[in-house]
């Protein structure tokens, strides 16, 4: 398994439920009419299979997920691309059996998929709905009955192994009706902001690309079950992402990137403030032209808040998502750790889809409902260095047998156990500047000429299979020596952090008091879903680089053409 990370953020919503106690009754909206189609197909196809099916469904789930979406690019002052979409996305899940035992049973790490993403009308015609249902029922079942029939008769579970835990958990049905709200905003306005700052990358003479774009997406989910549930909620996503990329004489691909999200789009910066993250992305593309290619090493760093939470992602956050303590192809870094220490004493670990932002910025992993209509909470995974549980879909685990709502996935792909909010907090905190100290101390403890400070990477990825090796990788954009002699900080490049988990965790020693957030997508087996990370910087004792590997391409030989001028 890889996974990798990008960007994104969150939404105000008005939640409409019935009122109880003193409070005045509460006038009930009227049902939307996609959820009246889907339960009118669902009962209706629920009947017709209990009446001439064998075996019968015991589960069924309707899930629409509806984008519209927006974007606009520019580069150096002209705009490049421009485009508007709006689709709608259905998913039929099917179970046939029982929730002790079903056609979702896992054989030999075999993860069965029955999801296909079917496209249905934007508009909420119910003939043309109820028929892409009605298909998409159909053929989920046949492929649900045929791999139950497989299960059944596979020689492992003939000599009685791995019978002892259910399929599926038992969840109670929520009903719950959101409102998505549409903002009042133009790409039209955006258009002349773009061209201007995005010319800016002209007066960097070693860029040969560069992009300054705004994208907008509008999202709601509908999920309808034959259990009860009925729900209707969603988002808005709005981010202002900048890219600029060099090529080093050596044919080193050099990138830096800076991004902004939110969900109401007066939250989006002003201009200022993005042709401010222009030319610092410019000024560390120049510099980093001319900075040497890093060395392999082993020794102590700093990672800044938002490299450590892709750290933590990555190395921590993987490995306790639920269903991979169950898979026996899975490495099961933590299967047996519940109640024993896996972080240093003074680390602590949420996961919290509930919150939408921290009090400077908004987070791009939180949502109200996960993708099996389970109600998103609070989970904390890691309580002063303890382990206390994993991150739960409803596919139970031994000593988890219910769902803690972070069963998620993109349309079209199952359901799995995935991160949401990452959260680090530190009982062991210190200034940046103390920080700084402790890592030139560290280094000239170890005899080393310098530390390493990580103040901006772009993603990463992990390997989780028992089949391979349990490693991650890191990927540094911006990447200093911190020398012990005095002399300044000497940026580097073509650097990859490496490691293993278990080997990384006691090399923790201290935080700073200042969080950052990651926030990105990740993608895994159930595809690509909103992920943030927040943590404090991180003082390491050791950790390993190695160096990128290098293209044979070379610079460009021909130079760049002159701006007319009086462009």
């Amino acid at each position: 398994m890889r996974a990798s990370v990008l960007t994104a953020k969150a939404i105000l919503f008005t939640s409409v439920a019935m009122m109880t106690g003193a409070a005045p009754p509460q006038k009930t909206p009227p049902q939307p009419p996609l959820i009246d189609t889907l339960v009118r197909e669902l009962d209706r196809n629920l009947a017709e299979f209990k009446a001439k099916a064998d075996p019968a469904p015991y589960f069924i789930a309707y899930s629409v997920t509806e984008e519209e979406s927006d974007g606009i690019s520019a580069r150096l002052g002209a705009v490049t691309a421009r485009g508007r979409s709006q689709r709608r996305l259905l998913d039929c899940s099917v179970r046939v059996g029982s929730p002790q035992f079903d056609n979702y049973h896992m054989l030999e790490g075999d993860r069965p998929r029955f999801a296909a993403a079917t496209p249905i009308p934007v508009e909420d015609s119910p003939d043309a709905i109820a028929r892409a249902a009605w298909r998409e029922t159909d053929r989920a079942w046949r492929a649900a009955s045929q791999r139950l029939m497989r299960v059944k008769s596979s020689a492992q579970l003939r000599t009685g192994n791995d019978k002892s835990l259910a399929d599926f958990s038992t969840e109670k049905p929520a009903t719950d009706i959101q409102t998505v709200p549409r903002y009042k905003f133009s790409m039209d306005d955006w258009a002349p902001r773009l061209r201007k700052l995005s010319a800016a990358f002209g007066d960097y003479s070693g860029v040969i690309n560069s992009s300054v774009s705004l994208t907008w997406r509008r999202e709601v989910k509908t999920y309808v079950s034959s259990e009860g549930s009925r729900l209707q909620h969603g988002r808005n996503f709005y981010r202002v992402m900048i890219t600029a990329n060099a090529k080093a004489y050596d044919g080193n691909d050099l990138s830096v990137m800076e991004s902004f999200e939110a969900e109401d789009p007066s939250r989006l910066p002003k201009d200022d403030a993005i042709a401010a993250a222009i030319k610092k992305a410019g000024a560390d593309l120049t510099q980093m032209l001319k900075a040497p290619p890093a060395d392999p090493y082993v020794g102590p760093a700093i990672l800044s808040g938002r490299a450590a939470g892709v750290f933590f992602h990555e190395i921590f956050g993987h490995r306790v998502e639920g269903h991979r303590q169950r898979d026996e192809t899975e490495g099961q870094t933590f299967s047996a750790s519940v109640g024993k220490s896996v972080l240093p004493e003074f680390l602590s670990v949420t996961f919290d889809p509930t919150r939408k932002s921290t009090e400077t910025t908004d987070l791009n992993g939180w949502y109200t409902y996960d993708d099996e209509g389970v109600a998103a909470r609070r989970v904390g995974l890691v309580d002063k260095g303890i382990l206390r549980t994993f991150l739960m879909s409803r596919t139970p685990i031994a000593g988890f047998p219910e769902s803690n709502g972070h069963g998620r996935r993109q349309p079209g792909l199952e359901v799995v156990a995935r991160q949401s909010n990452l959260i680090v907090e530190s009982s062991k905190q210190v200034s940046d500047a103390e920080l700084r100290k402790m890592l030139i101390a560290e280094a000239m403890r170890q005899n080393k000429p310098y530390g390493l400070y990580f103040e901006q990477v772009t993603g990463g990825y992990t390997t989780t299979r028992r089949a391979g090796l349990q490693a991650f990788t890191v990927i540094p954009l911006v990447v200093y020596r911190v020398y012990t002699d005095g002399r300044p900080d000497e940026m580097v490049r073509g650097a990859d952090i490496v490691g293993t988990p278990l080997a990384s965790f006691g090399k923790i020693l201290a935080t700073s008091n200042r969080a950052e957030v990651f926030n990105g997508y990740c993608g895994a087996e159930s595809g690509s879903v909103p992920v943030s990370a927040a943590s404090p910087a991180l003082l390491v004792s050791e950790i390993e680089i190695q160096r990128k590997p290098e293209t044979k391409d070379m610079p460009p030989l021909l130079p760049r053409p002159r701006a007319e001028v009086g462009r």
